[in-house]
């Protein structure tokens, strides 16, 4: 879930930056282009013998200038003081958790088949509001969540291989989780700015999987070295654009491109890994990213800051 998400839901998007839809569509897309190459990189480092914990410490470590040089550029550092840093570590671990199962998914799985199954996030977001925060949920919502997990079922395929279950289950549990992250960050927003979500996670997660490292690091070429820096540097882009998109358009206008991500997923399947969708796959994605739209649309329409969050987002 990307944080600017949770910020939006608090209030922090400027009103006056949101009337530009066009540049916040475009930013999006572009985050969301950049999040299927960062995956895609993610998987081909794994080919190469890279640990997940690697390739995650590494998305936050390169990650961290740029975060950095958009405080800088922004609110100053002087936005970063918390009076909640117990929340801010509670919200590294639950982002950290969701991270590090959606990218062993992406290693486990065909690309697409991997992000389908993470569009399952706004499903999961629709249940964990209605069960945590006691928003009300009518008979609309609930028969898109059943919908939506119908068309997951199309994409596990129960009757597959073994290492598909294993890969299906890894990818499910990154999706609840990345749908926890969500819920949780809205309510982190109501007193946190967005800028000072992102930093503190990026930050503090650094302190765990340092630790992790003594155990996992191992050294590389330089062409694992390229794609390690390519996942840290390309995965702060991403984060960068999609709170960008939310500052320059509302919720409604900017997440429907989140789903854009099968293209990419599909493209970039095909040129590493020529691997195509399955059958399985191309039956199950429109049922789910029907019912994502669906939800979105019905929170649109009764005046609600969306509660889907981000399928695509690292979290």
């Amino acid at each position: 879930m990307s944080t600017a998400t949770g910020a939006a839901a608090a209030g922090h998007v400027p009103t006056a930056v949101m009337q530009r839809p066009v540049a916040g569509i475009v930013a999006r897309l572009i985050a969301i282009a950049a999040l299927g190459l960062m995956f895609a990189l993610v998987k081909l480092a794994s080919t190469r013998g890279v640990h997940i914990v690697e390739s995650v410490f590494y998305r936050q470590a390169f990650a961290l200038p740029l975060v950095i040089g958009w405080v800088m550029a922004g609110p100053g550092f002087a936005s970063l003081r918390t009076n909640r840093p117990r929340a801010h570590g509670l919200r590294m671990l639950l982002g950290l958790g969701a991270m590090t199962l959606n990218f062993q998914a992406m290693a486990m799985l065909p690309l697409a088949e991997a992000t389908v199954i993470n569009f399952s996030v706004p499903l999961f977001a629709t249940v964990l509001a209605a069960l945590i925060l006691r928003e009300p949920t009518g008979r609309f919502r609930w028969s898109a969540v059943g919908v939506g997990f119908a068309g997951v079922l199309f994409v596990l395929r129960p009757d597959a291989a073994t290492l598909h279950s294993a890969g299906a289950g890894v990818a499910l549990a990154g999706a609840l989780l990345t749908a926890t992250v969500t819920i949780y960050i809205r309510q982190l927003g109501s007193t946190e700015p967005a800028t000072t979500i992102v930093f503190w996670f990026t930050a503090l997660s650094l302190v765990p999987l340092g630790l992790l490292m003594l155990r996992y690091a191992v050294p590389h070429d330089a062409e694992t070295w390229a794609l390690l820096v390519g996942i840290g540097l390309i995965g702060g882009v991403a984060q960068l654009m999609l709170t960008t998109a939310l500052r320059l358009a509302p919720v409604a206008v900017v997440l429907p491109m989140d789903y854009t991500g099968l293209i990419w997923a599909t493209l970039f399947g095909w040129l590493f890994f020529a691997a195509l969708p399955a059958a399985g796959t191309l039956i199950g994605a429109p049922i789910i990213i029907g019912s994502g739209l669906a939800i979105l649309w019905r929170e649109h329409s009764l005046g609600r800051t969306a509660i889907v969050g981000t399928p695509l987002a690292p979290s």
